[in-house]
């Protein structure tokens, strides 16, 4: 996902979005109060990438987690 994806109106590629996908991320976050990312990028590079710090801003930096076998052991600790 991109950073316009996330910020801005219309920035979905598939189609023209009246909301950005930080109104739509904030829906799933209250829906699913206890939710984790999985975050398939190696965890040593998130600091570099502008998306994945939008992302942690807004669900938290304490849900996202690697998609390692550690990162979903740990995820599933979190959870539980």
């Amino acid at each position: 996902m991109s950073p316009y994806e996330i910020l801005y109106e219309g920035g979905s590629v598939e189609h023209w979005n009246k909301e950005s996908g930080a109104t739509w991320m904030q829906r799933v976050l209250e829906a699913y109060p206890n939710l984790i990312w999985l975050n398939p990028n190696e965890q040593e590079y998130w600091q570099y990438t502008q998306s994945v710090q939008l992302t942690q801003e807004l669900v938290g930096q304490e849900r996202m987690f690697p998609m390692t076998l550690a990162g979903l052991d740990q995820a599933i600790k979190a959870l539980s």
